[in-house]
């Protein structure tokens, strides 16, 4: 009777054992089971973010192409502006420079006529007046736009604003200096338009002392 028990014990055992085995079996199956369906789902959850962060990456990549062509865009605008304005500025500036230098040939003929006509005569007086009135006048009307001219007498010569029509020594005058004004020179706004015709004074020639 024992050696049956002891049997019977052992077979229960055994199939306890093989209970417990299939079910520990059965346990790890589905462990597994879940944790591939959870690594499947930390994949998927992985993809999504990767794909969420290339496509931040797209639109931080198109809102800084659109901001670079916007700030050029901009800035060719404004540049366009200013080549319009600088070119209205100068229209504006010397628009007036032909109708000028029509203009000089009247007060060229006007100052001709001041020191051509004799001071002298009593009966020249009316025109002098006449004549420098109108001299005077168109002067001043030249100057309200900013037409000036150049009288570079006793000045040094400047052959950016001058131009010497002969050279002449003389006592006591430095070289290179206007020493007659033949024709005045006018400039707009700054520009010259017309040079000052000139007479201006040369050294005198070196002495040779070794002869």
């Amino acid at each position: 009777m024992t050696n049956e028990s002891t049997e019977n014990k052992s077979a229960e055992e055994i199939a306890a054992d093989e209970l417990a085995a299939e079910i520990i079996e059965q346990a790890e199956e589905q462990v597994e089971e879940q944790h591939v369906h959870a690594h499947e789902v930390v994949s998927e959850e992985q993809e999504k973010i990767n794909e969420l962060e290339l496509s931040l990456a797209a639109a931080k990549s198109t809102v800084t192409d659109q901001k670079d062509s916007v700030i050029r865009a901009k800035a060719e605008v404004d540049n366009v502006r200013r080549r319009a304005a600088q070119d209205v500025e100068k229209a504006r500036k010397f628009a007036l420079e032909k109708f000028a230098s029509e203009m000089l040939v009247t007060v060229d003929n006007l100052e001709r006529a001041l020191q051509n006509i004799d001071k002298d005569d009593e009966n020249n007086k009316g025109i002098i007046e006449g004549i420098e009135l109108t001299y005077q006048g168109l002067l001043s009307s030249l100057e309200k736009f900013a037409i000036k001219a150049i009288d570079p007498q006793d000045q040094p010569f400047n052959p950016e604003l001058h131009q010497a029509m002969s050279m002449q020594e003389v006592e006591g005058v430095a070289a290179n200096t206007v020493i007659a004004v033949m024709q005045k020179g006018y400039e707009l706004n700054g520009r010259l338009i017309r040079p000052a015709m000139v007479m201006v004074s040369k050294a005198k020639p070196s002495v040779d002392t070794t002869a």
